[in-house]
């Protein structure tokens, strides 16, 4: 097998000798080309070019944004092409939280998932799995392949586990802010700046409204959280579940809040942390699964991220559901 290696050499939970360690590993397993990103979007431009050159296999060694990008980047470079023919993804985890990983079942540990990585290898075991896209302003051109579109008026792009809008994005802005001064993404870190965030965040004017085919809208919203498997996150070794009937092969999930009272919040957050497998209940909840598409406008700029990526402030985005999209190598 043929396999080019994207490593992240800024990926939080790696350093030089460990990415050598894998390097060496997954080289002697298969014929691996190694390449470093350099700047935000170089993921998704090597993953592009993959199939071109020749690759059986993408490799990923980096944080969730990485993994997004080398994911934009498989499926832009053959936009038409099935699953099994685009170049397989392996996923080594280097980041902070690596929630894609840990919901494909793979060790947090970037040295275990290696050990997996090789067992699925030698097994030949592929799991084909579907991700979310979501795109704003109804633009879907997809730009020049391999690219991931700048967050700008008009794009689309791929997400592997979740996008939100709203509060929940809104806490993504800041921790970015406060990871650009200097600060390390922790679990700590999310919590305290959520924490903070609730009470500065407006929660007097509900902007959104969700727009299902065939369905009455619902209007009121503060936050919207999509999901396209579950956990949602993790807070340390703890799963976060607002979706927890999302998986890889079935359409999207939807958690939207039409209250942002204490008392509210306090309720949701109850249920959704732990190993708890039931839907969270109340009565200012907005549900949806195994959605094909649906559609979320505001009337005011609202806070987007995707996969923990924040990406400005939209007023409407299209998500939809995109099946049997990519193989993964578990």
């Amino acid at each position: 097998m043929r396999a080019l290696l994207v490593v992240n050499p800024k990926a939080t939970s790696t350093n030089h000798r460990t990415r050598d360690v894998l390097m060496r590993a997954l080289g002697a397993a298969m014929d691996l080309t190694v390449e470093e990103t350099g700047y935000r979007g170089h993921a998704a431009m090597i993953a592009g070019t993959a199939h071109a050159k020749g690759f059986d296999a993408v490799a990923v060694l980096g944080g969730d944004g990485t993994i997004n990008e080398a994911a934009n980047g498989l499926l832009r470079g053959q936009p038409s092409a099935p699953a099994s023919e685009r170049p397989t993804l392996i996923v080594i985890p280097g980041g902070s939280a690596n929630v894609f990983a840990r919901a494909l079942g793979l060790p947090n540990n970037p040295v275990e998932a290696t050990g997996a990585a090789l067992e699925a290898l030698r097994d030949g075991r592929r799991r084909t799995i579907g991700l979310g896209e979501a795109v704003w302003d109804h633009d879907v051109s997809h730009g020049d392949a391999g690219a991931v579109p700048p967050a700008g008026p008009h794009g689309s792009r791929y997400f592997t586990f979740c996008a939100g809008l709203g509060y929940d994005a809104e806490v993504v802005r800041a921790v970015e802010g406060l990871r650009s001064a200097g600060c390390k993404a922790t679990p700590a870190l999310y919590v305290k700046t959520a924490i903070n965030h609730y009470f500065l965040t407006d929660r007097r004017r509900p902007a959104m409204v969700l727009e299902r085919p065939r369905q009455a809208p619902q209007s009121r919203i503060f936050i919207a959280i999509v999901s396209n498997t579950a956990p949602w996150t993790f807070a340390g070794s703890h799963p976060i579940n607002p979706t927890p009937w999302a998986g890889f092969e079935t359409g999207l999930d939807l958690l939207a809040l039409r209250k942002m009272r204490l008392s509210t919040v306090v309720s949701l957050v109850r249920q959704i942390i732990g190993e708890r497998s039931g839907l969270p209940t109340g009565r200012h909840l907005v549900q949806a699964h195994d959605e094909e598409e649906f559609t979320l406008s505001a009337s005011r700029p609202i806070a987007f991220q995707l996969d923990g990526d924040y990406l400005g402030e939209r007023e409407r985005v299209l998500f939809r559901s995109i099946p049997d999209a990519l193989q993964v190598l578990v």
